[in-house]
């Protein structure tokens, strides 16, 4: 075993094995918990059940009638429709995504290992895997750009390697995962011509693979997703500086630096690569991402939390690997690859890596592995040894007795994190919102609603005095006036995301518009509760 592990191939894919598993504990865990929210694992889940039947995916919890194309351009989601037809469920999501993001173990290992050996391919893969973006990504529902981070990987790698057409075949298929990642295979191409001689094919290759990115991205965002979107046009133009690009570049430019939590992301991507990656050519594939998160105003896209991390992860550490190899510092059992400089090389056949070089290494590599230690505690992979995330509340117990009154096959207005655990077997839509099919208010004379059915269910009421679980507001209508709208109506108004995508006061707005058209109330438990259409 200990023999196998030396050889570069099952290392790599043991660590890779390794932290699928871990990835899978966590997501799946959160899921149990009720952690997971619409935004965005229901949206996916809508959007991956639409694929897996043949049918476009349109997404209800966006908006009724709403194709998921027109926000962002990610038709490689459609590679899970097969798997998630033979297992319907937001847990394939979380698998899948698992995995994927496991993958990028893999290459990274890989050339860790003909670097500098066994240990260093082991303290690559272990800082990919427990790499704070990629972690964070993992327990935070499912996103598009889980294909995108192995992808990432096994490109930066061969370009590393000094591989440009494997280069450029990892990194085509990201035009299909984001419309911001053709910039992305842009750099791609810049680098290969970059390394190529004059004349070469490989030349032609680099410029051809460029100019590729550059349109795909165009056409994306110009046309592709304008055509899907229901307001005929781009949804994120407005979030990113396009105004000051135009009018005041000078406040654009100001703007990539300033809040400081902006300094916060640059400085933790910069140790994550032990600021030595930084050398590296390899880096220059992280300036497409960190450009249009700079430059945006949306302050969630300038911090080191969600998921908009993860695919500088692999792009990092291959900056990191690419710096320690040109030092000259480990003598690798593979060939040395790439374009080392001529003077390291004759350095190191002599009398080895002088002892510079291999300082500016370790301490790199220490400092690499210090933020890995630092920021494990603060992201979610923590969690597997937290007593506390692996049990069952009551709150959790009277959630779940709730939901399972719903059947399956209903159509349902529901708050966001409910809406996650409902979107596999239920048409499921955001309660704020406008339900589809749309409600259809009976006239003004209707008589009221008749007297309350029995077999409900309550557990408490309301801190506001409002009635038990079964009881009809005053003045509604009566059963059966009502046309359209969901069959049930189920909410948790304790839930802490309450603020986006649905603010609180619009969540109580439609809850007390349902009661009014004579939704009964069937569970009235405290911050749950659960309406049924008369």
């Amino acid at each position: 075993m200990l023999h196998a592990l030396r050889r570069p191939r099952p290392l790599s894919w043991g660590l890779a094995g390794l932290f699928a598993a871990l990835y899978a504990c966590v997501a799946v865990n959160r899921h149990r918990r009720m952690l997971t929210q619409a935004y965005d694992l229901g949206i996916f889940e809508q959007a991956v059940r639409a694929y897996a039947h043949g049918e476009a995916p349109v997404v209800l919890l966006k908006g009724p009638g709403y194709q998921l194309l027109g926000d962002h351009f990610h038709p490689l989601l459609a590679t899970l429709a097969p798997l998630y037809r033979l297992f319907p469920s937001a847990v394939t999501l979380l698998l899948a995504q698992a995995v994927l993001m496991a993958l990028a173990v893999v290459p990274l290992a890989r050339w860790a290992f003909e670097v500098g050996g066994p240990r260093l391919a082991v303290l690559v893969g272990v800082l990919t895997g427990v790499s704070w973006g990629i972690v964070e990504a993992v327990a935070d529902d499912f996103h598009e750009i889980a294909f995108a981070v192995p992808l990432l990987a096994f490109s930066a790698t061969a370009l590393g390697r000094g591989r440009p057409v494997a280069a450029v075949l990892w990194a085509l298929p990201l035009v299909l995962v984001k419309e911001d990642l053709g910039l992305t295979v842009a750099v791609v191409g810049a680098l290969v011509f970059a390394r190529a001689g004059k004349g070469s094919g490989t030349r032609a290759l680099g410029f051809g693979v460029a100019v590729l990115g550059l349109a795909a991205t165009a056409l994306t965002v110009l046309v592709v997703l304008p055509s899907f979107n229901p307001d005929g046009g781009f949804d994120y133009w407005g979030q990113m500086g396009t105004r000051e690009a135009a009018g005041a570049p000078w406040e654009l430019a100001g703007r990539l630096v300033w809040p400081p939590l902006k300094w916060l992301l640059l400085g933790l991507a910069a140790a994550t690569a032990g600021f030595l990656g930084l050398r590296s050519p390899l880096v220059l594939l992280c300036l497409p991402t960190l450009g249009w998160r700079l430059a945006a105003d949306n302050s969630h896209y300038w911090g080191v939390s969600y998921h908009y991390s993860a695919v500088l992860m692999p792009l990092l550490l291959a900056a990191l690997v690419d710096a320690v190899r040109r030092t000259g510092a480990f003598e690798g059992p593979g060939r040395v690859p790439g374009p080392v400089p001529a003077r390291v090389l004759a350095r190191g056949r002599e009398a080895g890596a002088d002892r510079a070089a291999v300082r500016r290494a370790r301490r790199a590599l220490a400092v690499a592995g210090l933020v890995a230690l630092v920021t494990l505690p603060v992201y979610p992979l923590h969690e597997l040894v937290a007593p506390g995330a692996w049990g069952t509340s009551p709150w959790l117990e009277r959630a779940r007795t709730m939901l399972a009154r719903i059947p399956d096959g209903a159509t349902v207005a529901a708050s966001n994190r409910l809406a996650a655990q409902l979107a596999g077997r239920t048409t499921v839509g955001l309660v704020c919102r406008e339900p589809s099919p749309p409600l259809v208010e009976p006239p003004a004379d209707s008589p009221p609603a008749d007297s309350p059915p029995t077999g409900t269910l309550s557990t408490g009421t309301l801190s506001t005095g409002t009635p038990p679980a079964g009881a009809v507001r005053a003045g509604a209508v009566r059963a059966g006036a009502v046309q359209g709208g969901p069959e049930w109506v189920v909410v948790d108004l304790a839930d802490p995301s309450v603020q986006a995508p649905c603010a609180i006061a619009d969540t109580l707005r439609m809850l007390d518009r349902y009661e009014r058209l004579g939704y009964r109330r069937v569970v009235d438990d405290g911050d749950l509760r659960l309406l049924g259409r008369p």
